[in-house]
């Protein structure tokens, strides 16, 4: 079967091709949780593999600085906005976004419908000793886990050859990738097509929540768009660049896409 297109990928049974909204150089699907899920699962069925991402605003920010990101957006079958403020932002851009889609959010239903049609599914990252954890949790709930290590990636995307052989070799209907952005989505696209029909999910810390290793924020917090504030106060040494020097570009990149709607 050949690669699945964009507008196929949008398309579900008696529906119409989704839009996308963009900002700066990252685009999002206009669509829902439930939606999210019924598209992974045609590029599943597909076989023909294909590549999930999760922006928020800090891959808006690098995407600005790192051409290779940019490129990987422009590629990608599937991009759900992980973040209020990309939501927040498509109302004054437009296409609005019906809601924030986060990977963390995304991870339950797709795993439970891994475990319901009995896809392969492969852990690749998260914190040393995560991925075994996740998996064996995973187990538990009736998922098919292929493969689970945490390998080191170099900063743009590149895994030793023996690491590939692996993948290649479990043939993966689903693969988790959680090795923090940009890495995890160099790494996708990298090697999208070296996977064959894996299907590659940039998740992010899923892999830590899943073992226990990381706890999320409250929901609240996530629905108010203040996750940043719960991720900063458990990792200040960590995260405080990020969001208090680099991600307020995002300001700047809005007003920017929002002058040339306007003003050409």
């Amino acid at each position: 079967m050949g690669k699945v297109s964009l507008d196929s990928l949008r398309r579900g049974p008696g529906l119409s091709v989704t839009s996308r909204f963009q900002v700066g150089q990252i685009r999002a699907d206009v669509v829902d949780l439930s939606g999210a899920v019924e598209r992974i699962e045609a590029l599943v069925s597909a076989g023909a593999g294909g590549a999930i991402f999760t922006p928020n605003v800090d891959h808006v920010v690098n995407a600005e600085r790192v051409p290779a990101l940019a490129r990987a957006y422009a590629r990608v079958e599937l991009s759900l906005a992980d973040g209020m403020p990309l939501v927040w932002a498509s109302r004054v851009l437009g296409p609005a976004l019906p809601e924030r889609v986060a990977g963390s959010d995304l991870a339950d239903p797709l795993l439970a419908r891994a475990a319901a049609r009995g896809w392969p599914v492969f852990l690749l990252g998260g914190r040393p000793g995560a991925a075994e954890k996740a998996a064996r949790e995973l187990q538990g709930r009736g998922v098919t886990v292929v493969g689970a290590e945490g390998p080191r990636i170099d900063a743009d995307g590149r895994v030793d050859p023996a690491v590939l052989e692996r993948l290649r070799g479990a043939s993966a209907a689903l693969l988790l990738v959680g090795l923090g952005s940009p890495k995890q989505e160099l790494f996708i696209d990298r090697y999208r097509d070296l996977l064959g029909r894996s299907v590659c999910f940039a998740c992010g810390a899923v892999i830590d929540f899943l073992a226990g290793e990381l706890p999320r924020a409250p929901r609240w917090m996530a629905r108010s768009g203040l996750e940043w504030a719960y991720r900063l106060g458990r990792e200040p040494r960590r995260l405080w660049r990020r969001y208090l020097i680099d991600d307020p570009a995002f300001l700047r990149i809005l007003a920017r896409d929002w002058s040339a709607r306007h003003f050409g």
